[in-house]
């Protein structure tokens, strides 16, 4: 199938942001939350097709699989609480994938679905699986759908959870080093009032700081469909902020919004990132240097592809194992004098590294009899020094 032949926003305005993570609520997508607005949800599709030709790679985290279910589960009433949302979200599931399935092929492109719990993110391992998923997905031009899995994370289950996908798509942004966050909402951004009840409010086009004055702003939600709101938002955009994602809370019925907001054009509320991704993964990484202790030291070539290829460490560079690690945790990476050199999320426990190191990553298999990648560590989960 082809794309329509209508000239797009972006082939006038090029994008500023080229990682973009789009998160699309309830009352976006949906008929007062009780059906699909298959309409809406086409407009969107339509324009993060747009900006992916464009260059931009893109995910998406949606809303809406309850409302799907919904949809065929009309006499549900025998049915309450949590077993009820967690029933629609299962009924409504894969047919809201279904229908992205249909919009994203219209524009030939294949998308994946990634369902998320909080103990999928909480955790190194988890963290380091998610991470190089997405970023395999982006790498092939593939559009991951993501969606917290209602289906089994709940308050009675875990005791933890995203709380909503505000919270979950920030996450995500920080997970990828997103250059954008967008949050498509019902209303136009941050006012100064509610606009549904203030004739006088008017938009906030730029926040720089998250304070209690801000969050003052946020009126508190009431809507029974859905569990975000504007104090929901703006925390997510506070956590963005702080780990180098500029966010914008637009008007998600709002024409073009996605591809004007990408292409840098004022359209909602703009939260700049208030640290720099580097900044952002090295306090976290340093944060978690003292977790496991251990040490992989590396010869002279290795060092001259970290440090001035900006490549990744493969097993070949790996010269000795200090030290007992698990994969998943953060590990030094040094000289074979004791100069450090880097810190870095490992591909490999110690005893598995120590097997190939020194190896061609083709023989990881045969060596191991299972590979989790061709590097030891990968360069989007190491931080020189």
């Amino acid at each position: 199938m082809t794309t329509s032949s209508t000239p797009s926003k972006y082939q006038r305005s090029p994008l500023v942001y080229r990682r973009i993570v789009v998160k699309a609520g309830t009352n976006v997508l949906t008929s007062n939350g009780t059906q699909l607005d298959r309409a809406a949800m086409a407009g969107i599709v339509s324009q993060m097709a747009d900006i992916q030709a464009a260059g931009a790679q893109v995910i998406l985290v949606t809303s809406g699989a309850i409302a799907a279910g919904r949809e065929v589960m009309a006499k549900s009433s025998d049915t309450k609480g949590v077993s009820l949302g967690q029933m629609l979200a299962a009924v409504g599931q894969s047919r809201l994938m279904h229908a992205y399935q249909e919009m994203f092929t219209e524009h030939d492109i294949v998308l994946a679905q990634a369902l998320l719990t909080h103990q999928d993110v909480q955790g190194r391992l988890g963290y380091l699986n998610v991470r190089n998923t997405l970023e395999a997905l982006l790498a092939n031009g593939i559009v991951p759908i993501v969606n917290e899995n209602d289906v089994v994370d709940t308050e009675e289950i875990s005791q933890e959870r995203f709380g909503d996908n505000d919270t979950l798509s920030a996450l995500v942004a920080n997970i990828i080093d997103a250059d954008l966050l967008m949050i498509l909402s019902d209303v136009a951004g941050l006012y100064t009032a509610d606009p549904n009840r203030d004739q006088n409010a008017t938009l906030i086009e730029q926040v720089n700081e998250i304070n209690a004055a801000t969050m003052a702003l946020a009126e508190e939600h009431r809507s029974r469909t859905t569990r975000g709101g504007m104090g929901s938002k703006l925390r997510a955009a506070s956590l963005a902020m702080s780990t180098g994602v500029n966010v914008v809370i637009a008007g998600g019925h709002e024409p073009h919004i996605v591809v004007d907001v990408a292409s840098g054009q004022r359209r909602g509320t703009l939260f700049p990132a208030t640290a720099t991704h580097v900044e952002s993964r090295k306090r976290w990484l340093l944060s978690g240097t003292a977790d496991s202790g251990g040490v992989v030291i590396i010869d002279d070539g290795a060092i001259a592809a970290v440090l001035t290829q900006s490549g990744s460490l493969l097993p070949a560079g790996v010269r000795e194992i200090s030290g007992v690690f698990k994969r998943g945790d953060v590990v030094a990476v040094t000289a074979q004098n004791g100069k450090r050199i880097a810190v870095g999320v490992t591909n490999y426990d110690s005893d598995e590294l120590g097997s190939i190191k020194g190896m061609k990553s083709s023989d990881i298999t045969e060596l191991l009899g299972h590979s989790f990648g061709d590097e030891a560590i990968h360069r989007n989960n190491m931080v020189v020094l």
